[in-house]
């Protein structure tokens, strides 16, 4: 069913909300005429903090303005603001509709229970809604009474004016009249006592009200920002390692803004019964306990507005030096509280971890920073089609680093910073004036491609291991085995785009590299540990580099050239030397598999049985391994295709079935076979390059030599040329068996 026909079907509330988002900016009638035109286009496809994607949203509007060519001339200044408001209509109604349909269906939804959690909030809401209109409605009737209560009073003090006017008429007359004044003061005095008393007793209540209204405001404001939110700010945290989208900010924003309205209409109510009080002072509790609700409903929009000013998309965790980035910071209740009318400006600032910490113990550290970055200064712009107010800084440049003294071991990649992102702006006619602050999340400052590889793994550590509320930015020094393989795992899964993540055997592998295990028992590692040093700081046994750098010289060679491969499940990769070889000899000649190097990072070599021509026996070769700077120029898939003695990939498969569609077509390759091009490249290598290749050959078999460079021979150059051609006939294991695979 098409979402424009569900969305109609709306009830309540919900078809309040999906209503209010049309209007003069996209009026109804437009997307009801234009509505499977509108749900087919691909909207999500266009980028809106990328300027560069404005074509395409040109091309959007030019659509539209073929189907309704009078309202879309509105948009054609701006395209990108048609894009914004029709993604956001669409996702409204794709939750309302969703949101219904749960409700509807309560065993339908999803298994985390996610839809019983907005039913409750939304339940809480309603709840509050009555509340405030309750206090709303005795608001009035204590106005109302109070206003009653002054009249009569005034009546009472005009009557004791005329009582002490009597002095002045005959007593006759002056003792007739005073008994009537006397007898209706006494009666208006005990009214008003009354009145008085009853009007302390309705505030007294009121402000009993308002203080419940007030705690279920908080613990509703507790429940969005420090659950709800806190939760979208760890999974934004996990989409750095490779996590699912942190989703959108809009049910979050509603919350957020319905959560403002409430309080700052109790607010107003608070302050209308302040005012009351000092028309008409009356002793008792109720001053106190008004100022006590003055004070706590401060605080509480002071929390909400400080807690939803956030990050929506993050800068880069691994920054390098003199290079571009973007950032985009959102306040959830700016257009709420009508901050968009005198529009702040949010500076970026670049901190160290130890300044981080003094920030959140609110400790002077007013114009320090540890480096410099330009373009740092933006302005909030506020979106009517969407409501939300945001400043997005596009072309920030970290200029310079201040690094600190590091401890230990610890090396640059190692430092962590932060940026941090601060306004300031006032709500309500200037009655509260509130300086916001938010930190990004940890930020690793290179100045060379180099240093990539180790900041990444910084950043992996705290992303996967980092608590909520921590003091910065401190992480576990070790965990878990099962907790790093569940980040290795999602890292993995999203540099190589697959839903083929790591198995169990592949898990098993990376525990006996990381611990230098033998076991193949799973079970062994559950409750291993493995610290920080062992995952990215001493090198694995008998190698130069750590294990994270390894693992991700894999990932860097799948994700470039192999996940192809990877998702056809065409490559074990996680193997040893001594698994392939007990693979590959209970199978046919030719059987092959492609294994991870253990020596090289980023390596990946091709294992096969055959007979060994010097021996009455079959063994396993291995192949010197390929980099990505081999696939660079040959495609795994081609050179498969090159060796001959490569029938089966393991355990039985064809290799044709398995890689022929990865091949370069035949139209693209020259007339020669890929062999006979090799023994001529190499001949011609011989005949133009005589001390290049003679080095080169003797490398690959001892059974060649070469002598020094003398006086080029045709005769015996040719000679040389057969001997190598001869050679790459049969994989010689001086010549296919390395030592390094």
């Amino acid at each position: 069913m098409a979402l424009w026909i569900q969305a109609q079907q709306l009830q309540g509330d919900a078809l309040h909300q999906m209503q209010s988002l049309y209007g003069q900016h996209f009026p109804i009638e437009v997307r009801h005429y234009l509505a499977q035109w509108l749900e087919a286009q691909p909207w999500d496809a266009v980028d809106l903090e990328n300027q560069q994607d404005e074509f395409k949203a040109k091309r959007l509007l030019d659509g539209l303005i073929q189907e309704l060519q009078r309202k879309a001339d509105s948009y054609d200044p701006c395209p990108l603001e048609l894009v914004r408001c029709v993604k956001h209509i669409l996702y409204t109604e794709q939750r309302l509709v969703q949101e219904a349909s749960n409700a509807s269906s309560p065993g339908s939804g999803p298994v985390d229970g996610t839809p019983q959690r907005y039913q409750q909030i939304n339940q809480t809401f309603e709840e509050l809604r009555v509340m405030t209109h309750d206090t709303e409605n005795d608001l009035r009737k204590l106005q109302h009474s109070q206003e009653y209560l002054i009249i009569q009073y005034q009546e009472s003090l005009r009557i004791q004016a005329q009582l002490s006017s009597l002095a002045s008429i005959p007593p006759a007359e002056r003792v007739q009249r005073e008994s009537g004044l006397q007898s209706r003061k006494s009666t208006l005095e005990a009214w008003l006592t009354r009145e008085a008393n009853t009007l302390q007793k309705y505030r007294q209540e009121l402000a009993e009200k308002h203080q419940r209204t007030l705690a279920l405001l908080r613990k509703q404001q507790t429940v969005i920002v420090d659950d709800e939110l806190i939760q979208w700010k760890r999974r934004q945290q996990l989409t750095g390692n490779g996590g699912p989208s942190e989703g959108g900010l809009d049910i979050l924003q509603a919350w957020c803004e319905k959560l403002a309205d409430m309080i700052w209409q109790n607010r107003q109510q608070i302050r209308r019964v302040e005012h009351l009080t000092q028309q008409l002072p009356i002793p008792g509790p109720t001053e106190e306990l008004l100022t006590e609700l003055n004070a706590t409903v401060t605080d509480i929009i002071s929390a909400l507005v400080t807690s939803t000013f956030i990050i929506e998309k993050q800068p880069p965790q691994v920054l390098k030096t003199q290079t571009k980035f973007s950032a985009t910071v959102r306040l959830l209740v700016g257009g709420k509280l009508n901050v968009h009318m005198n529009p702040p400006q949010v500076k970026a600032t670049i901190v160290s971890e130890q300044q981080a910490k003094a920030l959140l113990k609110n400790e002077n550290t007013r114009n320090e920073s540890s480096g410099e970055i330009l373009n740092n200064n933006c302005v909030m712009e506020y979106h009517q089609t969407t409501g939300t107010l945001s400043a997005h800084f596009r072309t920030m440049s970290l200029k310079r680093i201040k690094r600190s003294d590091r401890r230990g071991a610890e090396s640059v990649t190692e430092e962590k910073f932060t940026v941090l992102f601060e306004s300031q702006f006032s709500v309500g006619g200037n009655e509260l004036v509130f300086h916001v602050k938010t930190l990004s999340l940890p930020v690793v400052v290179i100045v060379h491609g180099s240093q990539d590889n180790n900041a990444t793994a910084t950043v992996l550590w705290d992303n996967a291991f980092s608590e909520p509320g921590r003091v910065p930015f401190v992480v576990p020094d070790k965990v878990l085995w099962p907790q790093l393989c569940e980040a290795l795992n999602m890292k993995y899964k999203s540099e190589v785009h697959s839903d083929r993540g790591l198995s169990e055997d592949n898990l098993v592998f990376l525990a006996q590299k990381a611990f230098s295990s033998s076991s193949n028992n799973p079970e062994d590692y559950c409750n291993m540990t493995i610290t920080w040093s062992q995952f990215n700081r001493e090198s694995l046994p008998g190698r130069n580099f750590t294990f994270w750098q390894w693992f991700d010289g894999v990932i860097e060679l799948m994700k470039k050239h192999l996940k192809s491969h990877w998702n056809d499940g065409a490559i074990l990769g996680f193997l040893n030397k001594q698994q392939a070889q007990d693979m590959l000899m209970s199978k046919p000649n030719g059987t092959f598999l492609l294994r991870f190097s253990d020596s090289e990072i980023g390596g990946i070599t091709i294992a096969w049985v055959a007979e060994n021509p010097n021996k009455a026996e079959r063994m396993v070769w291995n192949l010197m391994p390929f980099t990505t700077k081999d696939f660079s120029i040959r495609s795994l898939a081609d050179r498969i295709s090159d060796l001959n003695h490569l029938l089966f990939l393991y355990p039985n498969q064809p290799k044709e079935e398995v890689f022929s569609r990865y091949c370069t077509p035949p139209n693209c390759m020259h007339v020669f076979s890929c062999r006979q091009k090799c023994h001529q490249v190499i001949v011609c290598l011989i005949v133009s390059t005589v001390a290049v290749t003679w080095h080169y050959v003797s490398q690959l078999s001892g059974q060649l030599y070469v002598a020094p460079f003398s006086e080029f021979d045709l005769e015996e150059t040719m000679d040389m040329a057969r001997q190598v051609e001869e050679f790459l006939r049969q994989p010689m294991e001086t010549q296919w068996s390395g030592q390094q695979s």
